[in-house]
């Protein structure tokens, strides 16, 4: 009967996802019916407990307050900030507005903790204005789009939270993990950037020269009218690394700092008599309102995951597959590079959360098998995933920046494709090269130095 539980979860999950049944219910179902072909009833009412228990965990209590603090700040009209900064510091340079796109993605990514939010924020303004500069209006889309998955490893990261709370290992030595392989995606896309372009030189050139600020003061003020928004990075990583606040509390710090940001933000457009959103008191019932439904999507995605976790495990299924992967070869490079390749093709049709939730239970016992730490294999898992935010048919990533830059996604998917080969190249340097995950966060003693091993600091 577990051959057959294990055929029916795979065929009714495919099915469900195929006839567009949300992917939380496609799990719930596949799981429950999985379970009821391989045991009796009496089993399966643990899956209820299961679920429960699965949103029942005090790290989870941080993506709340992220997806609150992410939701107040884009509100704010923070993003203009950072995009004011970005052209103090790089807009000059040539190709400065393409550098200038992809430095405020990983900034403002990083700070709200989601992708489609840098998309929709800085690509607003990104994307006009590299058209005006003379660059197709595919390409800005293209480079938006791919920029925006940075925020996705640079912490806080709420697809950081979940992936740690499944593979039970440290949130904090997770978000340390992700720091230099994002900076490297963003230096690899920066790099494509500027090869790829094909603005109108004069433009081009006039473009530049806006971008330089017209007094010394004025480049000063736009950096320092940046500063609040990005000390909430500082506060957040440095309140964990020094024990003040551990990652779900530092979550909370973070929505009220966001709140006392976006007050200050909106007393300087006052000001400066400055157009843009603001926060105010009438907004935030919005705010809270889609920080509401957001949250229970994801927490009731999570509790579904964990039922089919649970079926899985019940079901012997990682096991298995690790028995099955391991018996082919022992050398880690080509176990890496297996999982790598069926990750690229799951992120083309599943969102990465779900994907995280669900792979994770099944590649972790290989990882562990070839001595990878869990920190440095997270990272890995994620940065795969974020390729598949960008990749039709089910990017988000994709989705959202073709309905910013309102070009279609056949005309954004050819200019994305040498983004994509940046993004595959930061993957492989990832994978190959342990210690671009594991060197900080062992260096701030959040995990063992000794790669072959798990064992790490709780905060």
């Amino acid at each position: 009967m577990t051959t057959v539980g294990v055929a029916l979860l795979v065929v009714v999950f495919a099915a469900l996802l195929l006839l567009n049944v949300p992917v939380a219910f496609a799990v719930g179902i596949a799981a429950t019916v999985g379970m009821l072909a391989a045991s009796d009833a009496e089993v399966t009412t643990a899956l209820a407990q299961r679920m429960a228990a699965g949103v029942d965990s005090f790290p989870l209590l941080a993506i709340p307050f992220f997806i609150l603090a992410g939701n107040v700040m884009s509100a704010s009209g923070m993003a203009k900030r950072l995009i004011d900064a970005a052209r103090v510091l790089v807009g000059s340079l040539p190709g400065g507005l393409s550098l200038v796109n992809v430095v405020s993605c990983m900034l403002f990514g990083s700070i709200s903790g989601s992708a489609a939010a840098a998309i929709s924020s800085i690509g607003n303004i990104t994307i006009p204005a590299l058209e005006n500069e003379g660059e197709d209006r595919s390409y800005a889309t293209a480079l938006c789009t791919t920029a925006a998955t940075t925020g996705l490893l640079i912490p806080p990261s709420n697809v950081m939270i979940v992936y740690a709370v499944v593979a039970q290992t440290s949130v904090a030595a997770l978000f340390f993990a992700g720091v230099l392989p994002g900076i490297l995606l963003g230096l690899l896309l920066m790099g494509t950037a500027l090869i790829v372009r094909r603005p109108d030189p004069a433009r081009a050139a006039a473009a530049r020269e806006a971008s330089r600020p017209e007094s010394t003061g004025q480049a000063i003020a736009a950096v320092l009218l940046a500063l609040p928004s990005l000390s909430l990075i500082v506060i957040v990583l440095g309140g964990i690394l020094g024990g003040i606040f551990s990652a779900t509390e530092a979550a909370a710090v973070s929505v009220f700092f966001a709140i006392v940001v976006g007050i200050f933000e909106r007393a300087v457009q006052a000001a400066r008599r400055e157009d843009g959103p603001k926060l105010s008191l009438r907004s935030l019932p919005g705010i809270l309102d889609a920080s509401t439904r957001t949250t229970a999507i994801v927490m009731f995605l999570i509790a579904a995951s964990q039922a089919l976790s649970f079926v899985l495990s019940y079901l012997r299924i990682p096991q298995a597959f690790a028995e099955q992967l391991l018996s082919l070869t022992e050398n880690p490079l080509v176990l890496l590079l297996l999982i790598n390749v069926t990750l690229l093709a799951v992120g083309t049709f599943l969102d990465i959360t779900p994907a995280v939730l669900i792979f994770t239970p099944i590649f972790l016992p290989v990882s562990d098998a070839i001595g990878l730490h869990p920190a440095h294999f997270g990272v890995v898992m994620i940065l795969n995933l974020c390729i598949g935010l960008c990749t039709p048919p089910v990017g988000t990533c994709l989705f959202v920046g073709c309905s910013v830059g309102r070009v279609s996604i056949a005309r954004a998917t050819r200019p994305m494709l040498p983004f994509y080969a940046a993004m595959v190249i930061a993957l492989a340097l990832t994978t190959a090269v342990a210690p671009l995950s594991t060197w900080l966060p062992a260096s701030l003693d959040l995990i063992d130095r000794t790669p072959s091993q798990t064992s790490e600091t709780q905060p």
